[in-house]
């Protein structure tokens, strides 16, 4: 009985075409790259931008003496170099203005999510997003000038410079942060899981609130952590509003001071460039840029943990 010979070996006319080289791709796919390479060369310099003079700083000051200090006083003739003051007022600016941002962003994410016709969030999701447009000096000013004598109209009697209004006026300025992504994270949701929900007899505020919001829980801690680490960052409103004077203290009625505002202030050119009041402000930057690492490393374990996948 014959056999056939299956074997393509030498048989040309079973040979699969070579796949044709499309320059258009190749141009892209290197741009991407290039894009990829910029980014990551910009962080490194930023990092050694601050790690080189912050070393030469810790040469002449204890790392010790720095984390733990309860005085910061560079700038005086016998300078004390403790940054705790500083850090206690950055995480009290951002603490107070969290209080503000999350609850009231999540409400207004539900409403534009859940409860807003569609033409509705057309309207109100661009006008809240010109919120975050609004530059933070005037922010800064709008705390020094309205809120602040607002607060002592009502009775509240606090400093000129304050915390309070500037936690304030920082909390409405996050607003549209977390109300834009938790809402983005809420309308990737599936139809189904609402249709359940309401099926078992819930009502809409139910299904916002034990099914929806549940189901967007890591895209809402991104916006939370986003947020806060945005409120850690902010410079003009806290500079303008909150003053400059570095002390620990947890009344948000007081004048206090944070590290981006002691940069702000010190780094306008009255101290000598390579003294060690200069490289203070690569110190100071260089443990924000740690705190905020810390925070997005926290942030992305939460997300992940809690991340829901849809077919």
């Amino acid at each position: 009985m014959a056999t056939i010979d299956l074997s393509l070996e030498g048989s040309s006319e079973f040979a699969l075409p070579k796949k044709r080289v499309r320059i258009g791709e190749v141009a892209v796919q290197g741009a991407l790259f290039v894009a990829a390479t910029i980014s990551v060369l910009t962080t490194v310099g930023i990092v050694l931008s601050l790690l080189l003079p912050a070393i030469d700083f810790f040469r002449i000051v204890s790392p010790w003496e720095f984390l733990t200090g309860t005085t910061w006083a560079p700038l005086f003739l016998e300078p004390e170099f403790g940054v705790v003051p500083l850090v206690v007022g950055t995480l009290m600016i951002s603490f107070w203005s969290s209080l503000i941002a999350f609850p009231l962003g999540l409400g207004v994410a539900i409403y534009l999510s859940e409860y807003a016709r569609e033409n509705v969030t057309r309207f109100l999701k661009p006008i809240l997003e010109i919120l975050a447009a609004i530059p933070t000096v005037v922010l800064g000013y709008f705390a020094l000038t309205f809120v602040t004598p607002l607060l002592r109209d009502i009775g509240i009697q606090v400093e000129i410079f304050n915390a309070l209004a500037a936690s304030i006026v920082l909390g409405i300025m996050l607003i549209p942060t977390v109300a834009s992504l938790s809402e983005d994270a809420m309308a990737a949701v599936p139809r189904d899981l609402r249709d359940g929900g309401y099926a078992l007899g819930a009502d809409k505020l139910q299904v916002s609130t034990r099914v929806v919001v549940p189901a967007a829980i890591s895209g809402i801690i991104a916006a939370f952590v986003l947020a806060f680490s945005r409120a850690v960052g902010e410079t003009m409103i806290v500079l303008i509003a909150a003053g400059q004077l570095p002390q620990i203290t947890f009344d948000p009625r007081e004048t206090i001071s944070t590290m981006t505002a002691f940069i702000g202030a010190t780094g306008n050119g009255d101290v000598p460039t390579g003294s060690i009041e200069y490289k203070t402000i690569f110190a100071v930057g260089l443990t924000l840029f740690v705190m905020t690492l810390v925070m997005n490393l926290i942030s992305i374990r939460l997300v992940r943990k809690y991340r829901e996948i849809y077919e």
